[in-house]
């Protein structure tokens, strides 16, 4: 029993399953009237952060949204540094197209989003949720595929998701935050300067960065930066080696099931609970799920083919090895998968409000749903033998 557990949480899918079912959980829950009491409840949950005047009443949105997510965003700054330094990012030459590639994945979706809503204010603030590629969704789709998609599409796949994830910490940096505190910003700053000296010094215990990185959090939340690039800010402070081994590597390590088997899944419950009451499938047909879900399917695969055809044409990339232009396209498809990301942004742009009658919200899931399973199906029409 074990044994078949201990597969189960090594799979390459599972994560993108466990996700797809907590947002499918979520949707039922929303909707059924015996259990939406419940999980209404469970949304307006009260916690207590802190001790006398500091003391801090936040919701379970907050807890989620800004405390956990941060800790996914610690991850993928582990993740980004780690690859930098040793992995697919250390090279030039192997990050160039799929960076560029990813670079036409989040212009497109923006642009198609844009064209459709251009005029409404309100509604342009969603133009980033269609931009991102949701890395666990991907990958379970290229695991799903095995042999038909040649290992280098899938290694072209995990970096662009990885610069793609990039972008969208840029994005919400950039776009998705508050008036900028000074103090709290210089106080931050110096966080970074800390970690970043300990590091040089050569700590290799886990706990003083553990320490610092909380307070970072703390400031960044407080500086008008949105809290989850306090993670990232901290990820890339931790040092790939120390005397005592790889605190970069132990900590990823150690985050794996709890960010893919927890974090990411309590995230799509708590957010992805559309309800269905009233809503008209015409409602679906409005500029801001339109805008969504074409930018996801359309915008995705054409700006991703489309730069990695200019840079492989100009001769300045390659097509990776034992790959096509079918076999490109499909995973370019499959890229249109926006999930996580695309529902955080989406929370980011209009605060969880229901003024388009949740269908942004469930405009991410058809786009995502669709490119899936399209990218798929293609990937499997177009497969070649692989030896």
């Amino acid at each position: 029993m074990q044994h078949i557990i201990k597969k189960i949480l090594s799979s390459e899918s599972s994560a993108g399953v466990i996700l797809l079912l907590s947002a499918v959980f979520a949707i039922v829950a929303q909707n059924v009237e015996f259990l939406s009491k419940y999980y209404e409840a469970f949304l307006h949950l009260s916690f207590t952060i802190g001790m006398g005047s500091a003391k801090l009443d936040e919701s379970m949105h907050f807890l989620v949204n800004d405390v956990l997510m941060a800790i996914f965003f610690f991850a993928i700054g582990l993740e980004l540094k780690r690859e930098k330094i040793e992995g697919q990012l250390r090279h030039f030459s192997q990050i160039l197209l799929p960076s560029f590639a990813a670079l036409g994945g989040v212009m497109m979706p923006a642009i198609i989003f844009s064209i459709i809503n251009w005029g409404d204010a309100v509604a342009m603030k969603g133009w980033a949720i269609p931009t991102a590629t949701d890395i666990a969704f991907a990958v379970g789709v290229m695991a799903l595929l095995g042999k038909k998609i040649p290992a280098s599409l899938k290694i072209f796949v995990l970096t662009l998701a990885i610069m793609d994830d990039l972008c969208a910490i840029l994005i919400i940096a950039l776009f998705y935050s508050s008036t900028i505190n000074a103090i709290y910003l210089g106080g931050a700053a110096a966080c970074v300067a800390i970690m970043l000296a300990m590091s040089r010094l050569g700590v290799d215990k886990k706990l003083p960065f553990i320490i610092v990185a909380v307070v970072l959090w703390v400031m960044v939340l407080n500086s008008g930066i949105h809290a989850t690039i306090a993670g990232v800010l901290a990820g890339f402070c931790i040092p790939l080696k120390t005397r005592s081994g790889s605190m970069l590597k132990d900590m990823e390590h150690g985050l794996a099931y709890p960010v893919n088997f927890f974090i990411l899944p309590i995230f799509a419950f708590t957010n992805a609970g559309v309800s269905l009451a009233g809503i008209s499938p015409s409602f679906l047909f409005g500029p801001v799920p339109m805008g969504i879900m074409l930018g996801l399917f359309f915008g995705k695969q054409i700006g991703i083919f489309t730069f990695s055809w200019i840079l492989i044409k100009a001769k300045i990339a390659y097509m990776p090895e034992n790959a096509g232009w079918p076999q490109l396209y499909a995973v370019a498809i499959i890229c249109g998968i926006g999930f996580t990301m695309a529902l955080f942004v989406d929370g980011l742009a209009y605060g969880g409000s229901d003024m388009y009658h949740y269908t942004d919200k469930l405009a991410v899931f058809l786009g995502s749903i669709i490119s899936g399973v399209v990218g798929f199906f293609v990937a499997k029409a177009v497969a070649v033998k692989q030896s």
